[in-house]
């Protein structure tokens, strides 16, 4: 079954959907930055009424390890699905190296789609395969690799992730933390520039959270790839990130090299950065900023009816 990413991380049955070309009439675009390997422009996404992101614009960088992050339902895993190309924008866009993913043809989307390794949540294993053949998976449907070099790229990578005694099992037969590194070690077979993860860190105690961060740290030392995560654990991005984007109510509030983020006085940034009760962001995500924020109250202070 073919990857529809045309690359690394194989999800079955997953559509790939057309993309065409910008309308006769769509305003143009800015140019990206020579040194942002993912540009995303003016993007607004929408299902029905209800817009996911509202024009969005920030600049990757190459060689760096970038997480956005926001309260759940925000729309972060709709952004990565835009930048991968399995959604298409409504307005705006997101360049990969210079490249307008809506301009391209569908052979060049799969061109682009090759500079892409994924891992996604659940880290997306085939279940009936064992976790050699799930790493291997990409190098037979995307190469011509014989036997032996396919064998030598498992390992290196399982090598990588600390899988080499588990490569027989099932991914039903390992833990959470070992189905999510098969999954990393699979979206590294091919040698992507951009790795995504999609809330990495989902399901993971916080022991296996920081062995995953150290593995994407030595990862991208080893690789030099530009890390792209989804995510919306604090202290992962604190161990993991250079660069930090943060979304709220559909849009981008802002994209920051991490200290800046951490030292910032937005009121959202800070409520979120430092799990404060305090702040715009409510319980309700689809109604945040309608309700007055209580105060927390001070040590020590008595509670109501004392």
């Amino acid at each position: 079954m073919a990857d529809p990413l045309g690359g690394p991380s194989a999800v079955p049955d997953l559509p790939t959907l057309a993309v065409p070309g910008r309308p006769q009439g769509a305003p143009v675009l800015p140019s990206p930055p020579v040194d942002a390997v993912i540009s995303i422009q003016n993007l607004t996404k929408s299902f029905g009424s209800h817009t996911v992101l509202r024009d969005i614009t920030f600049d990757v960088p190459r060689g760096a390890i970038t997480a956005v992050l926001g309260p759940s339902g925000t729309g972060k895993s709709v952004l990565l699905k835009v930048i991968i190309g399995l959604l298409k924008p409504d307005n705006g866009g997101v360049y990969i190296d210079g490249e307008l993913m809506s301009g391209l043809s569908q052979k060049d989307l799969f061109r682009i789609r090759r500079k892409f390794g994924v891992l996604f949540q659940d880290g997306a294993l085939f279940g009936s395969m064992n976790l050699y053949e799930n790493i291997a998976f990409p190098l037979r449907e995307h190469t011509r690799k014989n036997e032996g070099d396919i064998r030598k790229i498992v390992h290196q990578n399982a090598e990588l992730v600390g899988l080499m005694d588990h490569l027989r099992k099932l991914p039903g037969e390992v833990s959470g933390g070992m189905k999510k590194r098969a999954g990393l070690a699979r979206a590294l077979v091919l040698d992507p520039e951009i790795v995504l993860f999609d809330e990495p860190d989902s399901g993971l105690d916080p022991v296996r959270v920081a062995f995953l961060d150290e593995l994407v740290l030595d990862v991208q030392r080893e690789t030099g790839a530009t890390i792209f995560i989804i995510t919306h654990n604090i202290s992962s991005v604190m161990r993991t990130a250079d660069h930090l984007g943060m979304l709220y109510q559909s849009r981008l509030v802002r994209f920051a090299p991490k200290d800046e983020m951490f030292e910032s006085h937005d009121p959202v940034i800070h409520q979120f950065l430092n799990a404060d009760l305090a702040g715009p962001i409510g319980m309700d995500e689809m109604a945040e900023g309608n309700a007055p924020r209580r105060e927390p109250a001070a040590v020590g202070a008595p509670s109501a009816g004392e």
